[in-house]
């Protein structure tokens, strides 16, 4: 069954997979506030990966890009709430109580300890995820500033996340491109990512790297890919999608095209010469 997303109009939502599992890139324009009900969640990021499971609350900042894998677990799909907190909810939050921004881009994704107060917010929040219905305007607004004043309240840190309100500013290309080339973005996301125009970005692109932003992406990953086959001896259903690649087949003709031999040839075979085919 594909995913379900009830309440998806609303700024609270329950998403859910049954018996299967779904995998995707994800970067957001606002933070997002997540329990996981059941089954579990790998979230794969450039330095770091982590693995949810039922009962966890995580808070994952925006602007961060994140490859995300839900899979069933125990006999119970994968489902969770989700709640969006946007700038302007939180714009107004820390204007109203006087609070004073944070100017910050590292930002974690940060995993929430058990508390009666993050306890007693979700309660409330699931007899809503039933309704038919758009969940009214003022209901959203108070739930989500409950939230607010939640994390608020048992992380005194998460301030310098949720009151960060800048945006991407210019940044080290070669530096940004050589921690974030698995991910499986659009040039023009990249580009914005960075702090350029999609010009801007192809320019200084050129400049740094002497290639394409196309092609130089296409051979980090399948060369990527040949280390976590040839060193880690994973197989290539396991490793497409995290070296950004949408399907096997595309990955497995990429692959040949560019070394001569197949994925499969590789799984095992460490004296296969390195030899890509320009």
């Amino acid at each position: 069954m594909a995913e379900i997303q009830q309440n998806t109009f609303a700024e609270i939502v329950l998403a859910c997979f049954e018996n299967e599992t779904f995998r995707g890139e994800i970067i957001l324009e606002n933070h997002s506030l997540v329990r996981i009900i059941s089954g579990e969640m790998k979230v794969v990021q450039s330095d770091s990966s982590y693995i949810f499971g039922a009962g966890d609350t995580l808070l994952f900042p925006r602007h961060q890009l994140s490859t995300l894998v839900k899979y069933p677990k125990d006999g119970r799909p994968y489902k969770s709430i989700v709640m969006t907190l946007t700038t302007s909810r939180l714009k107004e939050f820390y204007t109203r109580n006087q609070m004073s921004g944070g100017m910050a881009h590292s930002h974690k994704i940060v995993s929430l300890e058990s508390n009666i107060l993050l306890e007693s917010l979700f309660a409330a929040l699931t007899p809503y995820l039933d309704m038919k219905t758009e969940l009214p305007e003022k209901i959203a607004t108070l739930k989500v500033e409950e939230a607010i004043a939640v994390l608020h309240t048992i992380n005194k840190d998460i301030d310098s996340i949720l009151s960060d309100f800048s945006e991407p500013g210019k940044i080290d290309l070669a530096e940004f491109m050589e921690k974030n080339y698995m991910f499986n973005m659009t040039i023009d996301k990249f580009g914005y990512l960075t702090g350029r125009s999609l010009t801007t970005f192809k320019r200084d692109f050129k400049k740094v790297f002497k290639t394409t932003p196309q092609k130089w992406l296409t051979q980090k990953r399948l060369e990527l890919a040949h280390y976590q086959l040839a060193e880690k001896n994973r197989k290539p259903v396991e490793v497409y999608y995290e070296t950004g690649f949408e399907n096997l087949s595309h990955f497995t003709f990429a692959f040949r095209k560019y070394f001569g031999y197949t994925p499969n040839e590789v799984r095992g075979n460490r004296r296969l010469n390195f030899h890509p085919e320009v």
